[in-house]
């Protein structure tokens, strides 16, 4: 009779802390999305952001100044956001947190997605270039998930013309805007 008992307190301790465990998990989940939340939510406004660096030397058709062989983002008059990379990279630029603030306000307040496309330059080989378009694009993606956005509001849209004319540095760009 002892060694059924004994059986019976172990399973019962068994258990008890897994439903403790359980709790732990459930409450700091919960804690954790609300802290998480309210950081959002109390986020600074931005500020359009322009792209100046002391090796400025491309200017957009549209007047921005554009570094030539480093990764800058900035925040057009129309709301969209353009990412510029360095040649060969697909990292995202310091500041585009600050600079997806308008963005990720249209999509959670505006209910709007945001659409993210990506170009390349005319140098080197195509296939090569296409892919690289597709891994900045998806960089900056990564980059929206990671302030909250939720995936089914990010769309990755590969643009009709993605080598884009102008300097080899304006032609490397990803460019998020906002669709209904």
């Amino acid at each position: 009779m002892s060694f059924n008992s004994s059986d019976d307190d172990s399973q019962q301790r068994f258990a008890l802390g897994f439903l403790f465990a359980l709790i732990a998990l459930v409450v700091s989940t919960v804690v954790g999305v609300v802290v998480y939340k309210r950081g959002i939510a109390h986020a600074p406004a931005a500020k359009p952001v322009a792209a100046k660096t002391v090796e400025l030397t491309a200017v957009s058709a549209s007047g921005n100044v554009i570094a030539e062989d480093a990764a800058s983002v900035v925040v057009m008059d129309n709301g969209v956001v353009k990412f510029y990379f360095a040649s060969g990279k697909a990292e995202v630029a310091p500041g585009a947190n600050t600079a997806l603030v308008e963005v990720i306000k249209g999509v959670v307040e505006g209910g709007k997605k945001a659409e993210v496309s990506g170009y390349h330059d005319a140098t080197g080989d195509l296939a090569k270039n296409q892919e690289l378009a597709k891994l900045r694009a998806m960089a900056v993606a990564d980059a929206l998930k990671s302030l909250g956005v939720a995936e089914d509001k990010i769309s990755l849209k590969k643009p009709e013309q993605s080598q884009a004319s102008g300097t080899n540095a304006e032609a490397r760009r990803v460019e998020v805007t906002l669709v209904p």
